[in-house]
């Protein structure tokens, strides 16, 4: 099961093969895309955090990180001391209940199992704001194991969050670093409100 006590060993024993150690390009390219800083945005499974410490010294004053490991976390503390505390959160993204405007989508959802998907959709509709967004990099192929990461396609994606997002983009991502290269699909997704999805 990828519970808590998983993910936790997983730090403890440098297990992260997914860490690049630096903020991927298509999402740095991305934030400095953003005109408003004071957004509130949120970065589940943010790992070791690579882009919430982008987004906080680039003066976006309201950036929120969770992660399952207390490791992680405390990693991230070490290295980004003045990121404020009461926006690191050690829980579950499913139980999270705090809103914002934005959430990163950065090897979480390949690294959750694929029946908690639909789930995933709904929570993000959920506790996101009005016009709210979740914009990232999914992977472009299916993998032949069985267990993280679990990768899908387009038309996967698509079919999954289409009754709840408009999809605004989605599409290979041409700034991937070079391991990467064909694998990711940039993409942003704006929340429908309830009167459209009455329709």
């Amino acid at each position: 099961m990828l519970d808590k006590d998983f993910w936790e060993k997983r730090y403890q024993d440098k297990e992260t093969g997914w860490n690049i150690g630096t903020i991927s390009t298509p999402l740095k390219n991305y934030f400095d895309s953003i005109k408003y800083k004071n957004c509130s945005i949120l970065i589940p499974g943010c790992g070791y955090g690579h882009e919430a410490k982008y987004l906080f010294e680039n003066g976006f004053e309201n950036v929120s990180i969770l992660d399952l490991s207390p490791s992680a976390i405390e990693d991230f503390q070490k290295r980004v001391p003045n990121f404020p505390k009461d926006k690191l959160f050690i829980s579950n993204f499913f139980e999270h209940n705090h809103t914002y405007d934005l959430i990163i989508e950065q090897t979480f959802f390949c690294a959750i199992n694929t029946d908690l998907r639909e789930d995933y959709v709904s929570h993000s509709h959920k506790i996101l704001n009005k016009n709210g967004k979740i914009a990232g990099l999914l992977f472009n192929k299916h993998f032949d194991h069985d267990h993280p990461p679990f990768g899908g396609s387009k038309e996967e994606y698509q079919n999954l969050f289409k009754k709840k997002f408009k999809i605004n983009a989605m599409e290979i991502a041409k700034d991937s670093i070079e391991p990467r290269k064909g694998l990711e699909l940039f993409f942003e997704f704006q929340k429908l409100e309830k009167r459209i999805l009455a329709k």
